[in-house]
């Protein structure tokens, strides 16, 4: 279901749709199946539209939960710096653990913040090799157990909300089996971060404009207001080159912000570019913190299994094809050009392995 309600923005117009998961953890009835469809049709939209939306969880999760999970993370960020130093990557793999602020560097900047990294817990861990060692958790008490709880309920959110994006392509049950098994067993990434507010002399932003590369990302942040913003690509809107990487080139669009919603997480989409073979595209996002607060954030990272193939699926080439012989003075439909299968873990590991070789094995920030 979508809301009427539209979140934060200059233009109503250009805000993020607001889609509620409830009917997809409901027992099936003719009448639920009517609201998933409904949903599914949504989120298409929103992939197509935006790369991202609101995500109503409130059937899942109470206010108490990710109040706590942002007050735990604070209470770590404030401990003394000796402390925070005591997990620090480097005791790692390099991924797994504290960096401090302006560790992370994202287009060639700073960028102002310090976080925290979980990833899955893997068999045989071993820090010598890149992605294979184990987390390090803070102290605080209940740190660990209300975080491991969170991780949970993102699984399971996350195998929801890829069977409903997988209704709104038109896939079969068939496909949605195999396309299940991709990413039954997630290589999840989970991240804490924290943003003091920018100095007025800093060069850069609390975190650069990016792209998630993993499958779904869910952000839950505390209330702060105008720090995520999100470029939506419009045309006719004009170039926005501020914050922008240089290989965007002069793209159109507008950012807009995207503040926390109460019972929501936003959502948007990476991997999932790949395949829906470019019909749901990853979009540009930065952090700019410029409040008196100290800001936290908590992205959890929903990835395929790490020996996933991941390529584009029949179901997005169908609708990419019935989309090009509607085209009007088309003679005949034309094959849309395919994204390059590829294994995923082959594929984070390139896109960790220098920073690993650097000691800087990082993700990506919200």
């Amino acid at each position: 279901m979508v809301s009427e309600t539209s979140a934060n923005g200059h233009n109503a117009q250009l805000s993020l749709p607001i889609i509620s998961i409830t009917p997809y953890l409901l027992q099936p009835s003719p009448e639920v199946e009517t609201q998933r469809a409904n949903v599914s049709a949504a989120i298409h939209a929103a992939c197509r539209d935006f790369g991202f939306f609101y995500l109503d969880i409130s059937a899942i999760s109470e206010p108490k939960e990710t109040e706590e999970l942002t007050e735990f993370a604070r209470r770590f960020f404030h401990s003394p710096q000796e402390e925070k130093d005591e997990l620090s990557l480097s005791n790692q793999d390099h991924a797994r653990g504290y960096a401090r602020l302006k560790e992370n560097v994202t287009n060639g900047k700073a960028d102002n913040h310090e976080g925290i990294d979980f990833y899955r817990p893997v068999d045989n861990p071993d820090k010598t090799k890149p992605l294979w060692g184990e987390n390090q958790w803070p102290t605080v008490p209940q740190f660990r157990e209300k975080y491991e709880a969170w991780v949970e309920k993102m699984k399971m959110l996350g195998l929801v909300v890829m069977e409903a994006m997988a209704v709104g392509l038109g896939m079969t049950a068939d496909e949605w089996k195999e396309l299940r098994s991709s990413v039954d067993d997630s290589f999840w990434v989970m991240r804490a971060i924290g943003y003091p507010p920018l100095p007025n002399d800093h060069d850069g932003f609390s975190c650069g404009a990016h792209k998630d590369y993993g499958c779904l990302t869910f952000l839950h942040a505390d209330p702060t207001l105008g720090a995520l913003q999100v470029f939506l690509r419009r045309s006719g809107a004009g170039p926005d080159l501020s914050g922008l990487p240089a290989e965007q080139g002069d793209e159109e669009g507008v950012w807009i912000t995207a503040d926390p919603i109460l019972g929501c997480v936003v959502c948007n989409i990476g991997e999932r570019e790949i395949w829906s073979n470019g019909l749901y595209k990853s979009t540009l996002h930065r952090v700019v913190h410029r409040g008196s607060n100290y800001r936290v954030s908590v992205p959890f990272f929903f990835e395929p299994n790490l020996d996933a193939l991941v390529k584009p699926l029949d179901a997005a080439l169908r609708v990419q094809k019935k989309e090009k012989t509607a085209l009007p003075n088309e003679g005949k439909a034309e094959k849309a050009k395919e994204y390059k299968p590829t294994v995923y873990g082959e594929f984070l590991m390139a896109k960790v392995g220098n920073n690993f070789a650097n000691g800087k094995g990082k993700y990506a920030d919200d």
